[in-house]
């Protein structure tokens, strides 16, 4: 009995024995879980209620998986699944040793858990699938994690993770899958991940690894899985990648690989998905990829791919996506190509293909995009295309495209975008098009196409027309009246006909509306109030009569208003006056009466305003003073009356032209004139005008013409260098002028007889000697204090002499202002220094009155004799002739024999370079970087094209740009900017900074407008890369025009990737920028070019026409 009971007392104790060790190994894992769940935020209290020990064991709390142990039979946690719980946490409160050895799976993905991946994750040593992808994780990668020696699932992707990879990530040889990718991880890819022999998939894509892909990934022979994109990688595509015969998946897009394609790639004949897009890989396309027979998609695009497309790849009949373009393929489009019956979309724009478009493109009934835009294709569409009836996109524009567009691309009923823009097409479109019911983008422009327009051409769904440059003619369709849905509508240069009064509807969408140079008719509909969205209007050039109605003045977002030269009648409403973002405004030649409404003062930003050829009565309003911006002001051919108001003398911007001819204006010409340094052209002709002319004209130094002709001007003209060699019919028809015209008669004093000389001889005599004794012996007096005042002096000049020194401060007294200047910069103390370039050192300079200039104190040549103060002011000369927003201000410049210095206005966030090299670069988001560049395109096309003569910066840097408080960029530094004339490209001597200098001038040493396009391409790299693009631009061939688009990795890494419509905005810009930097200036766009494709079609781009 006794033994009985000692046996069950042990059979007892073992078991509790067993019990408790049970509840420690179980327990402790719980009681882990649990502290980790209270140190845990988010929405886990109510995911994770199940987490109680006094409710249920911890195998059944959710996410939680147990198994029994094979020499005991206890449960243990071998499993914790809690994907995209919203956990907000870390993982340092979890105590990995208490979870013990058991713990086979973690799954912790898309939740919030951040900081840093503790090195103790290393105590789960029998872990063999760890993912945290998907959380916010930073810092490195711990090297202890290479002693987690069971792991073939190791996945930390999507997270914020920097750094090296560890070298003891080769320790993980039964690794399988490796996913690092969307990282910021960093330096080169370890040559022992070689080691890793069982792995089957690699991802380590959108990183920042550089150097070159070892070729030690050749041994990963099980590979079937390779995504390197979006990093820094360099060098060649090692050829050993070819012996990688199980590989399905490679993409090494967005490198900046270089070399050629490796034959060796045709050997991976399993492959389904190769992707090599946006790098510098040259050479041909090897005729080996023909035997890749297994693959669905193609992507070679941006590179500077040459050569031919090889007819091989008609062998891939699995293909269902082929991009090709961006590169610099030649040839013919193989007509192998039709064979791809599989094939959804091919893209080969953007290429100098050449010669006819295959018809057995036809063939590719399952094609949904077709894109052979940008290349040199000839001859006619094929009839064929007919065949392509899931084809929603057909994209041809920028051939050389002719006949006529056939008949059976009306059996297109899919089709929603049509680009055919700029190539020879002609003809009227075939009746069938009237099948096409859902364009959204219809884009024509530019061919020789006549008729009328389909019918149905909207059917609700259209946003995009673009008919202009053609010969199209008839009414607009019906349905375009109800098409709601419209962004941007350009129907100019036509021969349209219609009442716009009844075929224009309501669009409140719509942006852009151009239906100049038609035969349009009827009245303008006050509904055009309700196109809020507007920001351009064209109606010039049309049959367009009636009232402006009063509505238009709720176009609040309107830019741009031309509805000149129409029949337009009646007065002009007071209510255009609110439209405050308009900066140009022409109704010229119509029939409008009336006064010039008193609200136009109100445009603060209006540029040019022209309201000539009208019947205008009334005084000038002296409120147009106040549109401070006007460049441009033209009210001739009108019935004004009255004096000119002096007000306008404060329109300081005026530049191109100052036009108040032929009205009935009376009195005399306004002194305030004088402040109208910019102005180039000036009539006044035709007018009632009299008195003398202003000497405040000397003081209108841009002046290249000026028209006084038919007024009641007398006296003399003033002795000035623009009236020098002036024409005489500048004068006709005046009241006794003379003077230094050739034509006038000289100025001659009134006659007096000789008797009565004789007595004013001998008055003036008898005052004469008696003052000239007195004053001698004062001068005689005065001349000894100076003398000894000389000698007590040790000062070599003196900034009061007037011998030799030029004053001219805009809107200042010269020599108040200088005097001013020197004490606001502290006699250009470094304190006061703001910026140093090539030609000079800026100052900010505080003046009396609390205005902030910024004054560039010229660096002076080493024997200042040289540079005359004749060549200095010939220098400025460009400065005192061009205004414009996007241009800084200039106020003026002195030239002394102590100093030269231009006087600008002062911009709150100063250049462009050193924002970008500071912190505050992440102020210049995507969108703002965008408009920079639209800014800098805007001033230098104003330069290069809308100057009497064009005008060369030479040195366009990112340190040239400056911003003001609301990052507007303006150019700046036009000390070295000469006119060039349009014939000519002689300049004087090499000007610019290196690293912008065009390559042509090495060796021309001749400047032209491309040289500044070369320097605008390489600022806007600059401004989306955040950094000099030199090292990139230098690999450029000049064999390539279009150059190799900037790959994504490339852009500022200090802000996250720009999306949706301002990543197709940054891409577009990038083409154009590397189009910009061609080696050679013929292939280089010209600054008007740039402006229109960045302003117009730039925003057709980012707004779904691509």
């Amino acid at each position: 009995m006794a033994s009985q009971l000692r046996f069950l007392f042990v059979v007892t104790v073992l078991h509790l024995f067993f019990l408790l060790l049970h509840a420690g190994s179980l327990g402790s894992q719980a009681r882990a879980l649990l502290r980790w769940k209270s140190t845990l935020g988010g929405h886990h209290h109510s995911l994770l209620r199940s987490w109680n020990l006094a409710q249920s064991s911890p195998c059944n709390w959710t996410g939680v998986t147990c198994r029994l142990t094979r020499r005991d039979r206890r449960p243990v946690i071998v499993g914790l699944q809690l994907s995209g719980m919203s956990l907000d946490g870390s993982l340092h409160a979890l105590n990995f040793s208490q979870l013990g050895s058991w713990l086979a799976h973690l799954n912790l993905t898309h939740n919030h858990l951040g900081g840093s991946l503790p090195p103790a994750i290393a105590a789960l040593s029998g872990l063999v699938s760890l993912d945290l992808a998907f959380n916010q994780l930073s810092g490195d990668i711990p090297g202890e994690i290479g002693s987690m020696r069971r792991l073939r699932v190791l996945s930390l992707r999507h997270n914020l993770l920097v750094g090296p990879l560890p070298p003891s990530l080769s320790n993980l040889t039964e690794l399988v899958q490796l996913l690092l990718g969307e990282n910021n991880l960093a330096g080169a890819i370890p040559e022992g991940l070689g080691r890793l022999h069982e792995l089957a998939v690699l991802g380590l894509a959108d990183n920042n690894f550089s150097g070159s892909i070892p070729s030690s990934l050749s041994n990963l022979t099980k590979l079937y899985f390779l995504r390197l994109q979006q990093n820094h990688l360099t060098g060649f595509i090692p050829h050993e990648l070819g012996n990688l015969i199980r590989l399905e998946f490679l993409s090494i897009s967005d490198n900046k690989l270089t070399g050629t394609l490796n034959p060796s790639l045709g050997n991976l004949t399993k492959l389904q998905s190769l992707f090599l897009v946006t790098n510098e890989l040259a050479g041909s396309i090897p005729p080996e990829f023909g035997e890749l027979i297994e693959i669905t998609g193609l992507s070679l695009s941006s590179n500077l791919l040459t050569g031919g497309i090889p007819s091989a790849l008609g062998n891939l009949t699995k293909l269902k996506v082929v991009y090709l373009w961006n590169n610099s393929l030649s040839g013919s489009i193989p007509r192998e190509i039709g064979n791809l019956i599989g094939l959804s979309i091919l893209d080969l724009s953007e290429n100098l293909l050449a010669g006819s478009v295959p018809s057995s493109l036809g063939k590719l009934t399952q094609l949904e995009s077709m894109l052979l835009a940008d290349n040199h294709l000839s001859g006619q569409i094929p009839a064929s295309f007919g065949n392509l009836t899931k084809l929603t996109t057909l994209a041809l524009q920028q051939n050389h495209l002719s006949a006529s567009v056939p008949p059976s691309l009306g059996n297109l009923r899919n089709l929603t975008d049509l680009r055919l823009f700029i190539n020879q097409l002609s003809g009227p479109l075939p009746p069938e098009f009237n099948n096409i019911t859902g364009f959204t983008a219809l884009m024509l422009s530019g061919n020789n196409f006549t008729g009328h327009l389909p019918p149905n051409l909207c059917r609700g769904a259209l946003q995009y027309l673009a008919l202009s440059d053609n010969s199209f003619g008839g009414p607009l369709p019906a349905t375009l009246k109800d098409c709601t849905s419209l962004l941007i509508v350009s129907l100019d240069h036509n021969q349209l006909t219609d009442n716009v009064s009844e075929s224009l509807g309501v669009y409140p969408h719509l942006s852009y509306m151009d239906l100049s140079f038609n035969r349009f008719s009827g009245t303008l509909s006050p509904k055009i109030g309700e196109w809020h969205n507007l920001t351009f209007l064209s109606i010039s050039n049309n049959k367009i009569t009636g009232a402006i109605p009063e509505e238009f003045g709720q176009l609040t977002q309107l830019q741009d208003l031309d509805a000149s030269s129409n029949s337009l009648r009646g007065e002009i409403p007071k209510s255009l006056g609110t439209l405050t973002l308009l900066f140009k405004m022409n109704f010229s030649d119509n029939n409008l009466v009336g006064e010039l409404p008193q609200e136009f003062g109100m445009m603060s930003n209006l540029e040019v305003l022209d309201m000539s050829s009208n019947n205008l009565t009334g005084t000038i309003p002296y409120q147009i003073g106040s549109c401070s911006k006007l460049r441009l002001l033209k009210l001739d051919q009108n019935n004004f009356s009255g004096r000119i108001p002096a007000e306008i003398g404060n329109l300081v911007n005026l530049q191109n032209e100052l036009d108040i001819s032929q009205n009935a204006l009376t009195g005399e010409m306004p002194s305030q004139f004088g402040k109208l340094k910019m102005l180039q052209n000036l009539n006044l002709s035709h007018n009632r005008l009299g008195g003398s002319l202003s000497s405040s004209l000397a003081d209108m130094v841009s002046l290249s013409t000026i028209d006084l002709s038919y007024n009641g001007f007398g006296g003399p003209v003033p002795d000035i260098e623009i009236f020098r060699n002036a024409p005489v019919q500048w004068f006709l028809q005046n009241k006794d002028l003379c003077g230094v015209v050739k034509g006038l008669p000289p100025c001659a004093s009134s006659a007096t007889t000789r008797e009565d000389r004789g007595q004013q001889y001998r008055v003036i005599i008898a005052i004469i000697l008696p003052s000239a004794a007195v004053l001698f012996f004062l001068l005689t007096i005065v001349s000894f204090v100076l003398h000894r005042k000389r000698k007590e002096s040790h000062m070599n000049s003196d900034v009061n002499n007037h011998h030799n020194e030029v004053f001219s401060i805009m809107n200042f007294d010269g020599q108040y202002a200088y005097k001013e200047i020197l004490e606001a910069t502290e006699d250009f103390s470094d304190r006061l220094c703001i910026g140093t370039g090539a030609n000079g050192t800026v100052y900010k300079a505080k003046l009396p009155s609390g205005e902030i200039l910024a004054v560039k104190k010229l660096h002076l040549e080493e024997n200042e004799s040289v540079f005359s103060h004749k060549s200095f002011e010939n220098e400025i000369s460009a400065l005192t002739q061009i205004r414009h927003r996007n241009i800084v201000k200039f106020y003026g410049f002195c030239s002394s024999s102590q100093h030269k210095f231009l006087v600008y206005e002062y911009l709150e966030k100063g250049s462009l370079q050193c924002i970008l090299q500071s912190e505050s670069a992440t102020e210049l988001d995507w969108e703002k970087r965008v408009n920079i560049i639209k800014d800098i395109a805007r001033a230098l096309c104003y330069m290069h094209h809308d100057c009497a003569l064009p005008i060369v910066h030479r040195d366009i840097t990112s340190s040239n740009i400056l911003l003001n408080s609301e990052f507007k960029a303006c150019v700046s530094d036009f000390g070295i900017a000469k006119f060039l004339k349009t014939d000519s490209s002689n300049w004087s001597m090499i000007v610019g900074t290196h690293g912008y200098m065009a390559p042509e001038l090495a060796y021309t040493m001749r400047v032209t407008t491309k040289c500044d396009v070369y320097s605008f391409g390489m600022v806007a790299l600059e401004v989306l890369m955040g950094t000099y693009p030199g090292s990139f631009v230098s690999m450029l061939s000049s064999s390539s025009p279009s150059g190799s688009t900037l790959v994504k990795d490339m852009l500022d890494h200090r802000l996250t990737l720009p999306v949706d419509r301002v990543a197709t905005q940054i891409a577009k810009i990038l083409t154009l920028a590397f189009r910009c930097v061609n080696n050679q200036s013929k292939n280089r766009p010209t600054m008007k070019e740039v402006n229109e494709e960045l302003n117009y079609n730039l925003w057709m781009h980012s707004n779904g026409v691509n």
